[in-house]
């Protein structure tokens, strides 16, 4: 076997348990990594230099075909409602039929990192089949020094082999898509799918599984920081705004994605973003725009014209196009990946049922109740067989990536938030006016002058009143934004149309939250829309 590359010569693939390999590319960089995929027909370059793959028929994620090893340890300790348990038996099965599969191929490794505090991080080993993922996880991690290439030593391999098919019936899985996780050995092997955050993910689910047992708390969030060090983070499903209202070029970027909050304050899990792309505009956000033109990034299932120009307004082949970049290509972007602890906490949804107002400030048993909640809403035409505005919720803003029981998270976040005095925000960048059909987007400029207002502390000094159906704080007037659009109900033509969808979601979140109100107290409970008022 030939191995190409800079590597730790004591710690090489025999740490993955592969073997009979025709060759190992270890910690290519990016030329490198282009020259291959393009060499090998994996993808193409855009008229700027970005590179272009297609992910065929995964276009996102395969929830339904992520599996966890149940075994002694885990037993307990798994959320199994939202966590498909896999005998221990067939993960040794897999792995045996991987390291057959491997025998005589060309692999690309990449020695990486988990996790920007080095007392909570996990050294990750990242094997692919196609060079182009290989480019992709090195672009989303934390990048070692080569210094540190030397002595790398994994805790974690994940193991992408995209042209595995598995057989359901010889696993006991549910098709030829299979993310299988063992974390008693620190293993996680993914077969049948091109898209790249899969192994994005993976590390995530890791890291969510062992980081709440140290005191730790993981979150699907992006985090930035103002010149005095104020840090403020951005919960949020996607197409919420995340990762758009957390590039402020004002603020510097900790992450778009994925932290975590320990004893010295935020930290970024990962060494890059991976924004969606479409209707992505140099107008309303440059800085994500200006990546997509660089060296380097990798661009998932985005169509180009004649000229090979990305046309970020196609979705023919997914509305899920995405931007993998590493993170220094954002001008403002944080060298550290670390920060204190946070004085904001903002949750983004996009209502697109026209109910919820543009902000409203929570307490902290209201803002466990709307982090286990994890409201946003899908719209007609964003997935086959949506025709109107349908409710999501996904407790955490991150239900796929959680192992443990939200409550477990829930409840650590709620101690964080009490014990630094954060201010906790809910923000609608949905419709307003009347659904989604009806109404129009939360204009872009009302959503920043609200955040303005929160980041620099003058929205704690505005008058606010009590919402009548959800019980939190929402403002009466604010500088800079229409006075109408704080109050949902008067945006509406048809004010008995809005009380009827107030109680329609206000039902929906009673409903969901049915689940979780026999882990939290009563405080948190009491926290829920209060149905009756609605109803009236």
């Amino acid at each position: 076997m030939e191995d190409i590359g800079l590597r730790n010569p004591e710690s090489g693939i025999e740490t993955t348990g592969l073997s009979g390999l025709s060759s190992v590319r270890w910690n290519l960089q990016e030329a490198e990594l282009v020259e291959a995929a393009v060499r090998r027909g994996e993808g193409k370059l855009t008229a700027h230099g970005a590179f272009v793959a297609t992910t065929g028929q995964h276009t996102g994620r395969s929830p339904r075909d992520k599996f966890v090893v149940e075994d002694e340890t885990t037993q307990s300790q798994i959320w199994w409602d939202n966590n498909k348990p896999l005998k221990p038996e067939a993960f040794d099965l897999l792995y045996e039929d991987f390291k057959e599969f491997a025998k005589g191929k060309d692999l690309f490794a990449q020695d990486l990192t988990g996790g920007a505090d080095e007392a909570y991080s996990i050294s990750t080993r990242v094997v692919t089949e196609y060079a182009w993922h290989s480019l992709f996880i090195r672009n989303l991690l934390i990048r070692p020094t080569r210094d540190a290439l030397e002595n790398f030593v994994p805790e974690l391999t994940i193991i992408d082999f995209p042209s595995f098919k598995v057989d359901p019936a010889r696993y006991g899985v549910r098709s030829e898509t299979l993310i299988a996780c063992d974390f008693r050995r620190k293993i996680i092997l993914i077969a049948g799918s091109l898209y790249g955050g899969e192994m994005k993910k993976s590390v995530f689910t890791v890291l969510n599984y062992f980081l709440p047992a140290r005191n730790v708390m993981p979150m699907h969030c992006s985090a930035n920081s103002g010149p005095d060090g104020d840090v403020a983070l951005f919960f949020g499903l996607s197409g919420t705004g995340k990762t758009t209202l957390s590039a402020d070029p004002r603020r510097t970027l900790i992450g778009d994605d994925e932290h975590g909050w320990g004893d010295n304050g935020i930290f970024n899990f990962e060494g890059g973003c991976y924004a969606k792309t479409i209707r992505l505009s140099a107008e309303a956000e440059p800085e994500i725009f200006a990546v997509t033109r660089r060296f380097g990034t990798v661009l998932e299932n985005v169509v180009l014209d004649a000229d090979r120009v990305p046309d970020f307004e196609d979705g023919s082949l997914t509305e899920n196009t995405r931007a993998a970049y590493p993170l220094p290509y954002i001008p403002n972007a944080s060298e550290t990946g670390l920060a204190g602890h946070p004085k904001n906490i903002v949750m983004l949804t996009a209502d697109a049922f026209g109910v919820l107002p543009p902000i409203a400030r929570l307490t902290p048993a209201e803002a466990m109740y709307h982090f286990l909640s994890g409201y946003t809403a899908k719209v007609a035409g964003t997935e086959r067989g949506v025709t109107e505005p349908e409710a999501t919720f996904s407790t955490c803003f991150g239900a796929p990536f959680m192992p443990r029981h939200p409550s477990e998270y829930g409840n650590l976040l709620r101690r964080l938030i009490a014990e630094h005095k954060v201010d906790c925000w809910l923000v609608s960048t949905g419709w307003t006016g009347g659904p989604y059909g009806v109404g129009q987007r939360m204009p872009i400029r009302v959503t920043r002058a609200l955040l303005n207002g929160v980041l620099d502390g003058s929205l704690r000094e505005v008058e606010f009143r009590t919402d009548e159906n959800f019980g939190f704080e929402v403002p009466v007037s604010v500088p800079g934004v229409p006075e109408a659009i704080l109050n949902p109900r008067e945006t509406w033509q048809d004010k008995a149309a809005y009380d009827a969808q107030a109680r329609k979601l206000a039902g929906m979140f009673r409903a969901n939250f049915e689940k979780f109100e026999a882990y939290v107290d009563e405080e948190v409970r009491k926290a829920a829309p209060n149905l009756p008022l609605a109803a009236e």
